[in-house]
């Protein structure tokens, strides 16, 4: 990566856990990611697990609702729905409208777990075939109390979009299918991340992150998100050209962007510089 060709594009945040969420013109970042990314989550009261659109065939219809930040907490809005969550009616209006109990939270509960189907499996089969299911535990990577599916913050490049982008038979890849919380602008081709794992990228004046793994993905790039309509081509892309190891242990998987920690933080926004060091 050369330094004067990378530089931050975009900023992200998903207050409420799968849901679609805001792009920002300045963040605060600290050892739990992005102030108030994913601060909230919806608990499944019948299996105990998070709510993921990471298990398609069963909550694809988070990603039709956009949670946004106030000074009050988060406002829930989507087809038929207008509700915050400090709002007693709330949990009983996301309820009917995702047709399952449902309960909104900004406490894991112990072990907090969640359903991901195989990817390559949504693939074959489609998001309503029958598809096996992992269970996979929240926040290995992030500190306790998260709902983070890994760490606490989330990278894609712009030469990773790109790249995507040129390998689509259909559309342009965007970035809000792929959920990172900072998008960085590079002129390096490829897929420019796989150069800064183990390594610590300098981002401003003092944020400074540790790589520690790239991002497999699940089905969710697969999904309509709002007004992007359903689009396989997304997975099915990197499972064809960008298949690698995430973390040492694991088989191969479909890859784009990686996760960090935080080692310093700070505060940032579109345009400061972003370094290797």
């Amino acid at each position: 990566m050369t330094e004067a060709r990378a530089a931050v594009a975009a900023l992200h945040r998903h207050p409420v856990k799968s849901l679609l969420g805001e792009q920002l013109a300045a963040a605060d970042v600290t050892e739990r990611g992005i102030t108030g990314d994913r601060a909230l989550a919806l608990h499944d009261t019948a299996t105990g697990r998070i709510a993921s659109a990471k298990h398609p065939h069963r909550w694809q219809r988070l990603l039709t609702l956009t949670a946004t930040t106030d000074d009050t907490g988060v406002r829930i809005t989507g087809p038929g729905l207008d509700t915050h969550s400090t709002d007693p009616a709330a949990d009983k209006a996301l309820s009917e409208l995702l047709g399952r109990d449902v309960t909104l939270t900004s406490t894991p509960p112990a072990q907090a777990r969640l359903d991901r189907a195989d990817p390559d499996a949504v693939l074959r089969h489609g998001i309503t075939g029958d598809t096996p299911l992992t269970v996979s535990e929240l926040g290995t990577g992030a500190p306790p109390g998260t709902f983070f599916d890994f760490a606490p913050l989330h990278l894609i490049t712009t030469g990773t979009l790109d790249t995507i982008t040129a390998l689509h038979p259909h559309q342009p890849a965007a970035a809000r299918r792929y959920r990172p919380n900072i998008v960085i602008a590079t002129d390096d081709g490829g897929f420019p991340e796989d150069a800064w794992l183990g390594r610590e990228l300098r981002i401003g004046a003092d944020l400074v992150l540790r790589v520690i793994a790239a991002t497999p993905r699940c089905a969710i790039p697969t999904l309509a998100h709002g007004d992007l309509p359903r689009d396989t081509a997304a997975l099915r892309v990197l499972a064809d050209h960008h298949r690698i190891v995430p973390l040492p242990g694991l088989a191969p998987q479909p890859c784009a962007g990686v996760h960090a920690q935080v080692v310093h933080p700070g505060r940032i926004q579109p345009g400061d510089t972003v370094r290797a060091v």
